[in-house]
């Protein structure tokens, strides 16, 4: 138990002015939580306050995603609006994998996630979103059928893995190659079964595949067969091939597919 000492020393933790880089982690005058707590060391009560909500939120995405059915994770910038060819992309491959029985999730937000989720959605598929709390561009789209928002990247990121048996990768930014370095690392890894990672877009995306041919794999950073997952192609169809032969292959039981 805490003695006195140990419980005033909490107070005055708690209480005491803010350091300058907490102040910082303020997003328009208001506390970020993910933000605050990446924001160095924080009283012992604080920080055991912040597990307990990072707890309480894998609880509730656990809770909310658990019957998702299969699902394969679309992801892409929230840049690329109606209109574009990546948004018409987008449309094209969610309304493929919701014809075959896949589950849609994305982001949840705007740009070729919503196109993602409108594919499906307009096909007669079940469409999902994992949104995120950010200060701009981030707001659940309207073609959700069940959409959970969560305050920390890391907890959303799991997330997705999780429930996913593929990933699409759409053209896309920072968070997009965030999302996409950290799937072929768990896979490299061990930490994640070799479920495929498809990228699309071949023009948009060339820096990287030269990148991972002439200087990665070159230099023996890494090998050909270590990266037998990644998959480079334009072919809604192709990608359908692809994710089949993986859920085919481990017996996953997809929802009827859609004529």
């Amino acid at each position: 138990m805490w003695d006195e000492q140990d419980m005033l020393s909490i107070v005055q933790e708690v209480f005491r002015p803010q350091s300058k880089i907490k102040r910082l982690a303020h997003l328009s005058g208001r506390a970020h939580s993910e933000t605050k707590y990446l924001a160095g060391r924080h009283s012992r009560l604080e920080e055991f306050l912040r597990l307990f909500r990072i707890f309480i939120e894998f609880f509730r995405g656990m809770r909310a995603l658990h019957r998702v059915g299969p699902a394969v994770t679309v992801f892409g910038s929230a840049r690329f609006r109606e209109g574009h060819p990546f948004y018409d992309l987008g449309v094209k491959v969610g309304d493929a994998l919701a014809k075959e029985g896949y589950t849609v999730m994305t982001g949840g937000g705007p740009g070729i996630m919503e196109a993602a989720n409108r594919g499906a959605k307009l096909a007669g598929g079940k469409s999902v979103g994992c949104s995120i709390v950010l200060p701009r561009e981030q707001q659940p789209n309207r073609f959700l059928d069940q959409v959970v928002t969560f305050y920390y990247f890391f907890v959303r990121k799991v997330m997705l893995v999780k429930y996913s048996y593929a990933f699409v990768i759409l053209p896309g930014g920072l968070g997009t190659l965030d999302e996409l370095s950290e799937a072929i690392t768990l896979i490299q890894t061990g930490k994640l079964y070799d479920f495929p990672v498809i990228i699309m877009g071949k023009d948009y995306w060339k820096g990287f595949s030269d990148w991972l041919q002439n200087t990665v794999i070159q230099s023996g950073a890494t090998t050909r067969e270590e990266l037998h997952f990644v998959h480079f192609t334009d072919d809604p169809q192709e990608v359908i091939q692809l994710i089949k032969k993986t859920t085919e292959g481990i017996g996953v039981q997809v929802l009827s597919p859609i004529s």
